[in-house]
């Protein structure tokens, strides 16, 4: 397991939001496939769940809070990884889920690392620095 048990839980939250983004998808389902084929274990099922049930319910408003953060990028012309990072990252700071705001930004900054385009990464850490 990596250094942040919680790590495998953002990832499959974040599959499940891109898949949903991209295909259409029903990202209720999606994690539960995802989570099933990472062997989550019980905890990080239900933080994954908990982390996906937070964005989906607040997505107008985080949607905002991005639109607000980078009026130079329009919302839709995101690609939709970060779009989705940023979607997780900001329901952690903003909506009270418990992680610590430094933590939650170097998690979203991490997964921008190793999922998104060579530029993503300072692109989220600067979104979020700018929503904090």
């Amino acid at each position: 397991m990596s250094a942040n048990p919680r790590r495998k839980s953002r990832v499959a939250v974040l599959q499940a939001l891109y898949e949903a983004d991209v295909s259409g998808h029903d990202a209720r389902n999606s994690l539960t496939r995802l989570t099933t084929e990472e062997s989550l274990s019980e905890a990080q099922i239900k933080f994954a769940q908990h982390l996906l049930e937070g964005v989906l319910s607040e997505r107008d408003a985080i949607d905002d809070i991005i639109r607000k953060a980078a009026p130079q990028w329009p919302l839709e012309q995101l690609s939709a990884i970060d779009r989705n990072i940023l979607r997780l990252a900001i329901r952690e700071i903003l909506m009270n889920n418990g992680a610590p705001i430094r933590a939650a930004i170097n998690e979203a900054v991490e997964l921008a690392k190793s999922y998104g385009s060579d530029n993503s990464a300072k692109f989220v850490n600067g979104v979020l620095g700018s929503v904090t």
